[in-house]
C-alpha cells in the first residue's frame, strides 16, 4: 500500500509565501515524475508543476518565476515553495507522484490567499 501526505497549506496574504510538502510512504520499489496540481472552485484541476527523478523540472505559465518545485529522494518527499502568491492562486493543491509505474494522489491541501 502505498500513500501520499500532503502537509502545508494555509492562509496567507497576497505577496506572501507557502512551503508545501508531500511524502511518500508503504511499499516503495520507484518513484519517477513527481508533481503538484491544483483545483479552484468551479475549475478543472490543472497542472502547476513537475519534477523528474533527474531533477528535470517543468512549470505552468502562471507559476513560473514565483515557485519552485524540490524533490528529497532520500525522504521519498516533494516541495513547492510558493513566493509572491496571488489572490488567483488560491485552490486545493494535489500532490501526484508516479510510484511503482503507478500514479497516486495525495488528499490534497488548502491554499487561501487573501487580497
Amino acid at each position: 500500500q502505498v500513500q501520499l501526505v500532503e502537509s502545508g497549506g494555509g492562509l496567507v496574504q497576497a505577496g506572501g509565501s507557502l512551503r508545501l510538502s508531500c511524502a511518500a510512504s508503504g511499499s516503495i520499489r520507484s518513484i519517477n515524475g513527481m508533481g503538484w496540481h491544483r483545483q479552484a472552485p468551479g475549475k478543472q484541476r490543472e497542472l502547476v508543476a513537475t519534477v523528474t527523478s533527474g531533477g528535470v523540472t517543468n512549470y505552468a505559465d502562471s507559476v513560473k518565476g514565483r515557485f519552485t518545485i524540490s524533490r528529497d529522494n532520500t525522504k521519498n518527499t516533494v516541495y513547492l515553495q510558493m513566493d509572491s502568491l496571488k489572490p488567483e492562486d488560491t485552490a486545493v493543491y494535489y500532490c501526484k507522484s508516479i510510484i511503482n509505474w503507478r500514479d497516486y494522489w495525495g488528499q490534497g491541501t488548502q491554499v487561501t490567499v487573501s487580497s
